[in-house]
């Protein structure tokens, strides 16, 4: 079984092009948002909530990220796995656009 940190959430963007971002930029970034629940402490918020929940559905995932996060929180790790049929928002594409958990 493929551990939830190793997998990647890809996105399809409006203009068609696929990027992927790894789960664990997604999940960093949920546990940094409730270290305060875990005394300012990040890592035990990643081991104690955000990878049970992520393991337990994709769903959370995307939540988080399409609700949570900008595309700009995540564009330096994303990487082009498909190429863009036209110029394109990312932004909306990030909010919007079609999404696996790989």
């Amino acid at each position: 079984m493929t551990d939830i940190m190793d997998k990647n959430y890809v996105v399809t963007m409006p203009d068609g092009s696929k990027w992927r971002v790894p789960v664990k930029i997604i999940a960093k970034n949920r546990s940094a948002s409730y270290a305060d629940e875990y005394d300012g402490d990040i890592d035990r918020a990643l081991k104690e909530d955000t990878i049970p929940l992520f393991e337990m559905s994709d769903a959370d995932i995307e939540d988080w990220a399409r609700n949570n996060m900008d595309w700009s929180e995540v564009e330096s790790d994303a990487l082009r796995v498909q190429d863009p049929d036209e110029d394109v928002d990312y932004q909306d594409g990030w909010a919007n656009g079609e999404v696996e958990i790989v």
